[in-house]
């Protein structure tokens, strides 16, 4: 039983390293770095750069870091997932060198199990990375920032948002045996949970369907009330790519409780827009049912993905 466990590991891990050493060739790695070193930079610049368009002056932000969703936001969680998942096995088909790989004297669950650590794995690198670079960044241009034990949070929040966004890629990829389609399938997904999200949140009212859908969330607001402005208060997301925020918000304000509204249409005036509150709910229902929506979400999704690989037809 040890001899086929370690035989077992020893196979997992050397798919591991296939799938790392070629990244790692391919410069995907090196691309992933340097995507996540841009968008990390204009996060802590656009302060800068919106002051030199004759933005407000930057002033110290001690709160910027833990703030700052690593620097990415739900654009950037699903741009990293089709960078790091659309080729993942799809590209396999592709070239043909799927034919060799399943040759060898490993099992198809070993491959695609070992591919999607590897994959987890480059993500770690890259958000850590990222975490790191932000984090003294902040203290460059913003100052002393508090709450710095809570980074951790942060970077968790952002690898569990991204590998549900993984998941669907990695099952658009393994169904269709395409590179495209797995990125375009996904960027279609994206959109429409963001525009009709936004859509359904604002006029409708029906923004708590979003919870349940990946992505931003619905929006709703802690701490606060209703201005004739409208909504006042710290915004929050309920969606699956606010989970480390959220975790954060939790630890620093575990008595909040987040309130929806939607516009009034049927009683807006000319020149004025009227808000109607909906409902309440305590942050830390938003986090336990973002939480396991994206663990139901990934579950489901690389379940189908594994059983499609297994029952592929290999054509040489």
């Amino acid at each position: 039983m040890s001899v086929n466990q370690t035989s077992w590991t020893a196979k997992f891990l050397a798919v591991v390293r296939y799938e790392i050493l070629w990244n790692i060739r391919k410069k995907k790695f090196l691309g992933m770095l340097v995507v996540a070193f841009a968008l990390t930079t204009l996060s802590l610049a656009g302060g800068h750069i919106a002051q030199a368009f004759g933005g407000p002056p930057v002033k110290p932000t001690p709160d910027f870091v833990i703030k700052s969703n690593v620097g990415l936001g739900g654009f950037g969680f699903f741009l990293f997932a089709i960078v790091t998942a659309m080729n993942t096995v799809s590209a396999e088909f592709e070239s043909g060198t799927i034919v060799p790989l399943l040759a060898k004297p490993l099992s198809r669950t070993t491959v695609f199990f070992g591919k999607l650590f590897a994959a987890f794995l480059t993500l770690l690198a890259t958000y850590g990375f990222l975490m790191v670079y932000m984090t003294i960044g902040g203290f460059v241009v913003y100052g002393p920032q508090n709450n710095l034990h809570l980074v951790p949070l942060s970077l968790f929040g952002a690898l569990f948002s991204t590998l549900v966004w993984i998941s669907i890629v990695l099952l658009l990829g393994t169904v269709s045996k395409s590179s495209l389609i797995a990125a375009l399938g996904a960027l279609g997904i994206w959109l429409g949970t963001t525009i009709i999200g936004s859509i359904l949140g604002a006029l409708a009212g029906q923004g708590w369907i979003l919870t349940y859908i990946l992505g931003t969330g619905s929006s709703g607001y802690a701490n606060g009330g209703l201005s004739p402005l409208g909504p006042t208060g710290n915004g929050v997301s309920t969606g699956t790519d606010s989970i480390g925020p959220n975790l954060i918000n939790y630890i620093l304000h575990p008595s909040w409780e987040v309130t929806y509204y939607k516009i009034n249409l049927g009683g807006t005036t000319p020149g004025q827009i009227l808000w109607e509150r909906l409902y309440s709910e305590p942050l830390s229902t938003i986090i336990l049912t973002s939480i396991a929506v994206a663990l139901i979400y990934f579950i489901v999704f690389v379940g189908i993905s594994w059983y499609a690989f297994r029952r592929a037809q290999i054509t040489e």
